[in-house]
């Protein structure tokens, strides 16, 4: 759920060591660097398929070792989980070992991924078996996914309608950079015009304003407010929309002026950094794939990458920019706006279009059925 899962992990399998799989890119940064190399942490490049990983995971099993991933390749980006990374069920039947998993309510509350503040409030977690190797032995990859994604279901917004949990936090800031992910407004539809204040996230050019609680409620804070009932569902909306934009537009195409980052080759990057800034350009996301046109490092440099090979984009510490792999290089995406939450939905959706190895989850159905009322789905009796 969060960048804390970690701790958990370690309290629930102790007195036991496990190596933990982290992202490759990490281990470039400086203050990570002691830490890592002491608990024997596996680097892997996030959705891409990293031979080197999978043989250290192998190695560590075949030494009756303890390896900790997490099968959605991320922590949440909205609260809920995502569908898993394709080959998990492959690596898991290969090995057909006993699987256990971590369940956990209320991490992501406390560190969401919009924003990098940690906040105080109750959190709870418990393992249990998830697949014993006759489960692995008998099931079919499709079949052991699908018990994954429904085992791993959860929207933590939801969640704490029931528990009522307060979480705390330094000063009136629980709405800040809640416009990366809610970026299209629900009374006039424009987008990239929210903006925060405090609690309050507003629309620019209508005045559509949404108050945010300790509890993560969604209240009135204008006469005309209208909005989904949490930020989870407020992107449910924004996706339905953009699968609907895109399946109607075959020209559709998406343009932004980014900045590069890349991994400096002989030091580590310092002061917290995920890399250092070695050009910029403009990107586009269409039917054909990701491009870039700009530079890097005093040089022309361009890439196209296309859905077979990317289906998400990996967020690595919050919803301000994004990371790709280009030829095995990782490099960083800042846009200029606040525009990552539209393009990470606009990758999924065309991955999914146009090759669907990555499926949404069989309950999201309704998201691809053009009948349904979004407005009777997601703005019906919210107040």
């Amino acid at each position: 759920l969060s960048r804390v899962d970690h701790m958990y992990m370690l309290k629930a399998t102790y007195p036991d060591r496990i190596s933990m799989v982290a992202g490759y890119n990490e281990f470039f940064r400086s203050h990570l660097h002691f830490v890592f190399k002491l608990n024997q942490i596996i680097p892997k490049k996030n959705y891409v398929n990293d031979i080197p990983s999978i043989k250290a995971m192998n190695s560590i099993i075949k030494q009756n070792g303890l390896v900790c991933f997490a099968p959605e390749g991320m922590s949440s980006i909205y609260g809920t989980n995502q569908p898993v990374t394709p080959g998990t069920a492959h690596f898991l039947k290969h090995h057909k070992i006993p699987v256990y998993f971590m369940e956990m309510r209320g991490e992501y509350l406390v560190s969401t991924k919009v924003i990098q503040d940690e906040r105080y409030g109750d959190t709870y977690g418990k393992m249990m078996l998830l697949f014993t190797p006759e489960d692995l032995e008998r099931l079919s990859e499709e079949e052991i996914t699908d018990i994954i994604n429904e085992k791993f279901r959860h929207d933590e917004y939801l969640w704490n309608k029931e528990k009522r949990i307060k979480y705390k936090h330094k000063g009136n800031k629980l709405a800040k950079n809640l416009s990366h992910i809610c970026y299209r407004c629900p009374v006039c539809g424009s987008e990239f015009e929210m903006e925060e204040d405090g609690n309050i996230l507003r629309c620019k050019k209508c005045g559509n304003a949404i108050e945010i609680n300790d509890y993560y409620d969604f209240l009135k804070a204008s006469d005309n407010a209208k909005f989904p009932i949490s930020p989870s569902k407020w992107v449910e909306w924004e996706r339905c929309l953009i699968i609907r934009d895109i399946r109607h537009d075959d020209n559709y195409s998406f343009t932004e002026h980014v900045k590069l980052g890349y991994l400096p080759k002989y030091k580590y990057v310092s002061k917290k950094k995920t890399s250092e800034l070695c050009g910029e350009g403009d990107l586009t996301i269409d039917h054909s794939g990701i491009h870039y046109r700009g530079t890097k490092l005093g040089e022309e440099f361009n890439f196209d990458l296309d859905y077979n090979g990317q289906y998400s984009l990996p967020i690595v510490t919050d919803t301000s920019f994004f990371s790709l792999y280009v030829n095995g290089e990782y490099h960083d995406i800042f846009p200029d706006r606040a525009v990552v939450g539209k393009m990470l939905l606009l990758v999924e959706e065309m991955h999914r279009l146009h090759v669907n190895v990555w499926k949404n989850f069989k309950w999201n159905d309704y998201m691809y059925d053009e009948s349904v009322d979004l407005e009777e789905v997601f703005f019906k009796d919210v107040k």
